[in-house]
């Protein structure tokens, strides 16, 4: 893993020990419940005709026992996985009661040996669905959240509604904007842009390699890659000049570490052990990336441009403050939106005249 030198890595205990299945049994040596050995015994007695849903309860047991979170969920996905669906429920019956052959198992078996690690269900599949898309995953690239797919529709909302309000686009609106994407991660944000708004542009920028090199492997995947221009730089070390090869920037778009340090530690274990912390860590206040973003934005906006940030729910007010103290920057919060939670989550920043 690449993030092994961050400090909160050194700060971790030794995590408690499992009880990891072999051959569908717990491990040897393991305390099995009644229920535990039951499903012991039915393994045994009957091998080679375990179901999907045999499986699924299995799993979920062994998992429960190990005190992974959504057990159930998890040994679902697995399952579901290796049979080639998306989700258990998209199952018919014949695949849910027909035996599954020894390869599949073992499959199974192997997967869930990686969740068992406290793995992500994403890394452990090797790819997970943002908004329409399937996207490769690997650790340590940041996971992209449910809640980040509304990130993405605020942005096609946004060049929607301006490009009705212009006459350049005038008879048939159609949005062509330039985007710019800090902190691509898997690429899930500019890669769902790209297919929304089909006459756009894309410049992604990470500083982690393994990150660039997922965006660009996704892309290639969805055949994007000759509108998306991908750089392997930190933002905080760029200049103006880099990121305008296509001219002014329409829109910029991040979902930028904002996690406030103090809060690391008490982070998911599926999380601080695989995911890029730095993608995560957002310094003392949360607002060391938005920060550099909002001083670097009104170099690289056309007039009226926007900058679209996912953000904690205590940001709204502090990056309002912050712009307030900076007026010369020209940048005015124009609009804040709530998550599928109630919670205040991204922010809509415009750019003014001067």
């Amino acid at each position: 893993m690449t993030r092994l030198s961050h400090p909160l890595l050194r700060k971790l205990l030794s995590f408690p020990p499992q009880h990891v299945p072999g051959q569908l049994t717990p491990s040897k040596g393991a305390v099995l419940s009644p229920k535990q050995l039951s499903l012991r015994q039915r393994c045994s007695a009957r091998p080679g005709l375990m179901t999907a849903t045999d499986m699924v309860n299995y799993w979920q047991k062994v998992f429960e026992t190990n005190g992974i979170p959504e057990a159930r969920e998890s040994s679902q996905y697995i399952v579901s996985f290796v049979l080639g669906a998306k989700t258990f429920q998209s199952l018919d019956s014949k695949s849910l009661y027909t035996p599954l052959t020894a390869v599949q198992q073992e499959q199974i078996q192997q997967l869930s040996h990686k969740r068992l690690q406290r793995m992500p269900v994403q890394y452990v599949l090797g790819e997970w669905d943002f908004q329409d898309l399937t996207l490769k995953m690997r650790p340590p690239v940041f996971i992209p959240r449910p809640e980040t797919e509304h990130l993405v529709s605020l942005v096609v909302e946004e060049e929607f509604q301006r490009c009705e309000n212009s006459a350049l686009c005038f008879p048939v609106p159609v949005p062509h904007p330039v985007i710019l994407e800090i902190g691509c991660g898997s690429g899930a944000i500019a890669l769902s842009l790209l297919c929304k708004l089909p006459q756009s542009r894309v410049i992604a920028v990470d500083k982690e390699e393994a990150a660039v090199d997922l965006t660009r492997e996704n892309a290639q995947r969805l055949q994007l890659q000759e509108r998306i221009h991908i750089i392997h730089q930190n933002v905080s070390h760029s200049s103006a000049k880099q990121l305008l090869l296509w001219g002014p920037i329409d829109v910029i778009v991040s979902n930028p570490p904002y996690v406030f340090h103090e809060d690391m530690a008490s982070l998911d274990a599926e999380i601080l052990r695989y995911e890029d912390l730095d993608a995560l860590d957002g310094g003392d206040d949360g607002m060391r990336v938005i920060k550099t973003i909002l001083a670097l934005a009104p170099s690289l906006l056309k007039v009226s441009g926007s900058v679209f940030l996912e953000v904690d729910p205590r940001h709204p007010d502090m990056v309002e403050q912050w712009l307030q103290a900076h007026p010369d920057l020209l940048l005015t919060l124009r609009a804040i939106h709530k998550d599928f939670c109630g919670k205040p989550r991204f922010l809509h920043i415009q750019k003014q005249s001067s």
